[in-house]
């Protein structure tokens, strides 16, 4: 039986019959494959993503079996979680650089080589982080979330997971994607590679993205997550209510608004520091 076939099956069996030997087991081996990249909460085939499913069932079982513990032992900054939702263990061989100051990386997270991560920053289980990306302060890299090759995700920008409902796509952010200070990328959105989204951006399923240069409106569907096309860079905006009494107070909501594509001199300004991704030794 394959891990896919173990941990679908436990999934179906009620907490209360299940063995917690066997799940740990399984949990355990689908962790080591999560830390080294060779399973991923999401692919990308055939031209579109797609969620691994059996992955996620994977994380909750972690969830339902693992028991409240303080760790590490003997050690005055403990944490307090899950015994199935320990740090991820890393050494200079990982050629990751993790500034000192209260960042964190759950076990089950891949981190590639050249990866940077500014204090505080936190990476949830199921995470991917490709190549050379930037994780600057107060960043978030949410459960199952993935995120490619030099990209930069600047102060305080937020990048949900989905780890829930099961067969949701998480947030996907693709290779070369600046994403500005403050912003928001939540509930399954794609930002396909080399956009840049700027500071104070938020995007959700239920934000309606403006596209003034194609003039033409992205959204969410019953069958396809919001999807930022290659190279629009996005800003935020709003658009009036046309209703009498938003009319009589001014009122407006929010819009993200895509007011051009990549050029040379966008590139100029969200270029990436090298010197900040050579090859650790």
């Amino acid at each position: 039986m394959s891990l896919q076939q173990n941990i679908e099956r436990l999934f179906e069996i009620p907490a209360e019959e299940a063995s917690r030997e066997e799940i740990l087991e399984a949990v355990q081996e689908l962790k080591k494959l999560l830390n080294c990249g060779d399973v991923r909460a999401a692919v990308h085939e055939h031209g579109t993503w797609k969620v691994n499913s059996w992955v996620k069932k994977g994380i909750l079982l972690a969830f339902r079996v693992g028991k409240l513990v303080a760790q590490p032992k003997n050690h005055n900054a403990r944490f307090f979680d899950k015994d199935t939702m320990g740090l991820k263990r890393l050494t200079p061989a990982h050629a990751v650089r993790v500034v000192p100051g209260g960042s964190a990386i759950r076990d089950g997270a891949f981190i590639a080589r050249g990866v940077v991560m500014m204090p505080p920053a936190y990476v949830n289980i199921g995470a991917y982080v490709d190549e050379n990306t930037m994780i600057d302060s107060h960043a978030l890299v949410g459960s199952c979330a993935q995120v490619g090759k030099y990209v930069h995700l600047s102060a305080g920008a937020q990048i949900g997971g989905v780890l829930e409902p099961i067969g949701s796509l998480p947030v996907i952010i693709e290779d070369e994607v600046f994403v500005g200070g403050n912003c928001g990328i939540y509930e399954g959105a794609i930002v396909n590679r080399r956009a840049v989204i700027g500071s104070g951006v938020i995007l959700t399923g239920s934000t309606p993205v403006y596209d003034l240069v194609n003039q033409r409106i992205y959204r969410k569907s019953l069958s396809q997550p919001l999807t930022i096309p290659e190279r629009a860079v996005v800003v935020p905006g709003n658009r009036r209510i046309d209703q009498p009494f938003a009319k009589e107070h001014g009122l407006s909501l929010y819009a993200p608004i895509i007011i051009k594509y990549r050029d040379e001199k966008t590139d100029a300004s969200t270029i990436l520091e090298e010197n900040l991704r050579q090859p650790l030794l």
